[in-house]
């Protein structure tokens, strides 16, 4: 028998006794009997942990075993989690338990502004940074959107997300794992986003949320995708999303594909404005696809506004027009707002700047004057 099976022997409680219990990326760990330790972190490396990448969370519990010789053992037990986890994603529950902040006067103008949220892909690390570069350019962006939305007052907002809301392990892309945040994490921290967003556009009114499925957030393995587009989990914690937001009293609704569908129209003051993420058909194909779809019957054939996402550089091409309005159709394609694509920019030598698509539907629909990208 070693020393350290003398020590961690039978007249130690169960509890107390060595042990490491995993619930996903958090657990908790009991050390069994160790010399005592002055500072968390050699706790942490008495147990093979990096204090640099593993944070021990709330307090540390430890019983104490007097040896033959009068020198003292004890035995910590404590949870701990990665570092990452630590960032500043506040919770969803936490953010909805403060009260909404007041509305604003109701605006004169009567239109409607459209907030395009587009590849947030959160949990990506690339040439732009990791998670907390993405939070600091959201918060940026959300500063930005703050200031032009009262200058607009609108009667009411629209947020647009337009796919990809976080990086996911199974997109197909290459190269793959390089994340920063574990899935649950990058949901937690995409589903906080959204919240802030319709929290900061509710202050002007209804906001009417519509969501798509996407590549990167498909329930999928590989390229193979699983289940119907309904199954969607960047769908998911929108729905998620839903709940805290109608649990918060916050005047949001919103609007999802039907099971089967990948695209979804939004009726906005009688200017149709259809959506979906873009990996439906393969770069600067949008137009024909549109077309189809017209072709086809289908919901997204009626759209006075396509806005895509999916390519993450900004494109504003009108084409067609509407045979009963005899207005001009657009095709938007919405920049990206994620840490950058740099396996794209070696293989194609091309790149875009990160932004947030704001335009404004009116009386006359799609107001081409509006169109701006924070």
């Amino acid at each position: 028998m070693t020393v350290a099976d003398a020590l961690n022997g039978r007249d130690i409680p169960e509890e107390w006794r060595a042990r490491r219990v995993l619930n996903g990326d958090e657990g908790e760990t009991v050390t069994g009997l160790i010399k005592p330790v002055d500072k968390d972190e050699d706790i942490l490396r008495e147990v093979g942990y990096d204090p640099d990448t593993i944070e021990i969370v709330g307090n540390i519990m430890q019983w104490q075993k007097q040896q033959p010789d009068g020198t003292w053992r004890v035995s910590y037990r404590f949870s701990h989690r990665p570092k990452t986890a630590s960032l500043n994603l506040p919770a969803l529950y936490a953010a909805a338990s403060r009260k909404p902040r007041q509305q604003l006067k109701p605006a004169t103008s009567g239109h409607t502004t459209v907030v395009v949220l587009s590849d947030v892909q959160a949990g990506k690390v690339a040439a732009r940074g990791g998670t907390p570069e993405l939070i600091d350019r959201l918060v940026e962006k959300r500063a930005k959107l703050t200031s032009l939305l009262s200058q607009r007052k609108p009667s009411k907002t629209v947020l647009l997300e337009a796919g990809d809301l976080f990086e996911g392990f199974e997109s197909g892309g290459n190269p793959m794992f390089t994340n920063d945040l574990s899935l649950a994490q990058q949901m937690d921290l995409a589903g906080t986003e959204v919240y802030q967003f319709v929290e900061l556009m509710q202050r002007h009114g209804h906001v009417d949320v519509v969501a798509v499925t996407s590549n990167h957030t498909a329930w999928r393995r590989g390229k193979q995708q699983l289940g119907r587009p309904a199954d969607d989990l960047g769908l998911f914690v929108h729905k998620q999303v839903e709940k805290v937001a109608n649990a918060a009293g916050i005047d949001a609704a919103w609007t999802y594909p039907a099971p089967y569908d990948e695209s979804v129209t939004l009726d906005v003051d009688g200017t149709v404005i259809g959506l979906v993420h873009g990996n439906q058909f393969g770069s600067g194909r949008a137009i024909d696809w549109w077309a189809k779809q017209t072709h086809g019957g289908q919901p997204v054939g009626a759209a006075d506004v396509l806005v895509t996402g999916h390519y993450h550089h900004l494109t504003v091409i009108p084409t067609g027009r509407n045979p009963y309005s005899g207005r001009t159709k657009w095709w938007l394609q919405a920049p990206t707002v994620d840490n950058g694509s740099d396996w794209f920019r070696n293989q194609a030598g091309d790149d875009s700047d990160p932004g947030l698509m704001v335009f404004d539907i009116d009386d006359n629909g799609f107001n081409l004057q509006s169109l701006t990208v924070l």
